[in-house]
């Protein structure tokens, strides 16, 4: 008898990737189209998403009007999660789908609860925002010294996923050169100049979607 119900204590342990797979209790699957907005800048932030298939863009707009975009989340991040540091916070950006995207909304109540009782999903957290926060001083020191050029090179890897556990991506969502000129902090002109040098010489193919070659990372190495 003991050994089953060892075995049936087993199963019953809690699994973060389940828990992130489906709804209930405090937990919604959303589906959302392309150009909608799963929240927006100075909404009252009650929520954590995380992405289960398709990509959303983080956008900020300063007093003055000007819109930047700060990060492109695909399957596997999360969104919103500033709503755990405060007791009333404000969503401090835009986060809208790029493409047709499903959610788990996660309500603040039950994210907090899970955190405190579940060690296995709160290494999850943890450990995904340790990586989030590599990923912004990376960016940080990306833009304060790479050329645009690097720059873009740099992003488009990125989307593509090289340099993470897996196979890469290589082909990925079609992105609006809008879209990329205000991530790596240049014009559209210049994301056009360079998106057709990486053509000409092979690091990408670009026909309705973008395909991107592990050789792209030559721009980046290259002094």
């Amino acid at each position: 008898m003991k050994p089953r119900k060892i075995l049936h204590r087993k199963s019953l342990a809690f699994q973060p990737e389940a828990f992130l797979a489906k709804s209930g209790l405090g937990r919604t699957i959303l589906d959302l189209k392309k150009r909608q907005t799963v929240f927006a800048q100075g909404d009252a932030a009650n929520a954590v998403f995380y992405v289960q298939k398709g990509r959303v863009k983080l956008t900020v707009v300063s007093k003055r009007g000007k819109e930047a975009t700060i990060a492109l989340l695909g399957a596997g991040n999360f969104l919103g999660e500033e709503c755990i540091a405060a007791i009333q916070p404000q969503r401090l950006a835009t986060a809208t789908a790029i493409t047709p995207v499903t959610l788990l909304k996660i309500e603040r109540k039950e994210m907090a609860r899970v955190l405190h009782e579940e060690k296995l999903f709160s290494e999850v957290f943890v450990s995904y925002l340790l990586a989030r926060n590599t990923r912004i001083q990376e960016d940080l020191v990306d833009q304060l010294f790479n050329s645009s050029e690097k720059r873009l090179a740099r992003s488009l890897l990125l989307l593509a996923q090289f340099g993470k556990e897996g196979a890469p991506e290589t082909v990925i969502p079609k992105i609006s050169q809008e879209t990329l000129a205000e991530m790596i902090g240049t014009t559209r002109s210049r994301v056009s100049f360079f998106m057709n040098r990486f053509r000409k010489l092979g690091f990408i193919k670009y026909n309705g979607k973008l395909s991107v070659h592990s050789s792209l990372l030559n721009v980046i190495l290259h002094d």
